[in-house]
This record gives C-alpha cells, sequence and structure tokens, in this order.
C-alpha cells in the first residue's frame, strides 16, 4: 500500500476464519511476541450457522481472549446455510440469497462438476462487509465515500498465496500478514505451539463439498452426530429437484449418498480436500 493510500485508512478489520492461520495472526497482534504484527481496530466472524462444534467453542474461547485485551469481537450472520438451501429447494425458487454451496452434480454429457458456489460471498464476505459499512457509520445504500479505505486482514498463508486476490470493493484493500511474514500453515502450527496455545481444527461448514476424503472418514468415526447432520441434508437434497442443477446434487465427490460414498473411499488415496479453489481468504483458515 503506497503512502497515499495508507493516509486514507480508515479502519483496519482482522477477517476471523476460526483456523489456524487467522488465530495465529489474532495472537500475535495482541500479544507481546517477538513477530507482533499491529494491532487492528476489530476482528469480525461470519457464522454460516453450520461449523463444527469444535469452532464454536474456539469462538468463545476466541472472543473471551479479545476481551482482556480489549479488543472488539464481531460475530455476524446472513442466517443458517443448510436450512436455507432446503428452503429453496421446497420453494423451487432462486431469488433473493442464493444459499448455494459448490455441491456435486453431472452436467448433460455425464461430466461431474459443482455449482456456481455462492455460499462464501453470501454467508462469509457480504455479512463481514455490511458490518464495516455499519461501524463506518455508512447507512444502507449509500456509497463510500472515495478518501475511506478499509484495510481488511486475511488469514492465508504463503503456501497458500494463490487464493490472494482483489477486494470486490474498491474501498477494501486486502492485505496478507502472514504472505508477508513468508509463514505457511506449518509454521503458524509450530508457533502456535512453541507459545503454549492450542491449535485449532480446520475452520469450514460440517457439510462443505471442499472437504477431503479424509476429512469425511474423520468425522464419521470421531464425530458421528456432525457426520449424521450432514448425512440427513445431503438425503434432503434429493427429495426435490434442485434449482438451476441438471440432475441430483451430492455433498460428496462420489457422486452417492453421502454414507454410501464415505464408506466406498475407506483405504482410497486421499485427493486432499478443494479449499484452494476458495479463493476469498475466509475459509479453511
Amino acid at each position: 500500500m503506497d503512502r497515499q493510500e495508507e493516509a486514507s485508512v480508515r479502519m483496519k478489520v482482522l477477517s476471523f476464519g476460526a483456523g489456524v492461520q487467522s488465530t495465529t495472526m489474532l495472537i500475535m497482534s495482541l500479544e507481546a511476541t517477538e513477530e507482533r504484527l499491529e494491532r487492528p481496530d476489530c476482528v469480525i466472524f461470519a457464522d454460516t450457522g453450520w461449523e463444527p462444534k469444535a469452532v464454536y467453542e474456539h469462538l468463545e474461547n476466541t472472543k473471551a481472549f479479545c476481551d482482556t485485551k480489549g479488543m472488539p469481537f464481531y460475530i455476524v450472520s446472513a442466517g443458517n446455510l443448510p436450512e436455507d438451501v432446503l428452503r429453496h429447494i421446497k420453494d423451487g425458487s432462486r431469488v433473493g440469497q442464493l444459499a448455494q454451496p459448490p455441491l456435486f452434480v453431472s452436467n448433460l454429457e455425464g461430466k461431474i462438476g459443482t455449482l456456481w458456489r455462492q455460499c462464501t460471498k453470501e454467508y462469509k464476505i457480504d455479512p463481514i462487509r455490511i458490518k464495516v459499512r455499519e461501524l463506518l457509520g455508512i447507512q444502507k445504500g449509500k456509497r463510500v465515500p472515495k478518501d475511506v479505505k478499509v484495510e481488511m486482514w486475511k488469514g492465508i498463508s504463503i503456501d497458500e498465496a494463490h487464493r490472494m486476490k482483489d477486494s470486490r470493493d474498491a474501498w477494501i484493500v486486502n492485505q496478507y500478514p502472514l504472505i508477508d511474514m513468508k509463514m505457511t500453515r506449518g509454521d503458524c502450527v509450530r508457533w502456535l505451539k512453541a507459545k503454549g496455545y492450542p491449535v485449532p481444527g480446520k475452520s469450514a461448514c460440517i457439510g462443505c463439498p471442499f472437504h477431503s476424503q479424509k476429512s469425511w472418514i474423520e468425522m464419521m468415526k470421531n464425530n458421528p452426530e456432525e457426520f449424521k447432520n450432514v448425512e440427513e441434508f445431503d438425503a434432503e437434497l434429493r427429495l426435490r429437484p434442485f434449482p438451476g442443477a441438471h440432475g441430483p446434487v451430492y455433498v460428496h465427490r462420489g457422486m452417492l449418498p453421502l454414507r454410501e460414498a464415505v464408506e466406498a473411499t475407506i483405504g482410497d488415496k486421499d485427493q486432499g480436500d478443494l479449499f484452494g479453489q476458495e479463493c476469498e481468504g475466509v475459509c479453511g483458515v
């Protein structure tokens, strides 16, 4: 950022994903460590209503930590993602919030792909953006003045540098402190452990189609309640035609009901997760 942009920065916001990278970034900004970052003006987390139980526990602890440091910590939400998805299916409508995860589907030629992903924008980016406008005191429908800039800190590490991108809004300037520090996700894990902080799990909706085979298997074995939640959601996806899709949609890339698909992949080579395709820097960090 050049001097002219720096002079116009009105607010510095840490976009908190509740995962390893954003947690490292937050602690570095609030604790007196040799790697300390400058202090942001606030921290914002967007709740989809479908986070793992461990993430909600981590959020509660993180908010308490921020309270002791006098750091404003906001949790915002656009609604409950899985409930909204199923409601749209029942309504047969695509009006309003699309509530559309990247579910797997076959096209007319039988090739497997994913639906256009709108969930990140609708349930992560937009709620944070709305909150920032509110904090700036800008009324709904009003334009952000040209001389106002907001730094949005995102927890993307250098091993995920391909996920960096410019903001969709001219008044928001995305910043990547971990990239500047040349830290990988592994570096963040080691840093947290060395400083005596617990290492959070990956932050993502429990029913996100971007999960790896390994993640699905671990969820089935170690978090049966969460797995059952996704299994029931997955089954309901096919009770009615999904608006805009040419055929049945699935949470798992195996194009089978969730439990059947996961059990069929046990022992197979793990294809890895697809969070590298989520280039907004708000999921899995």
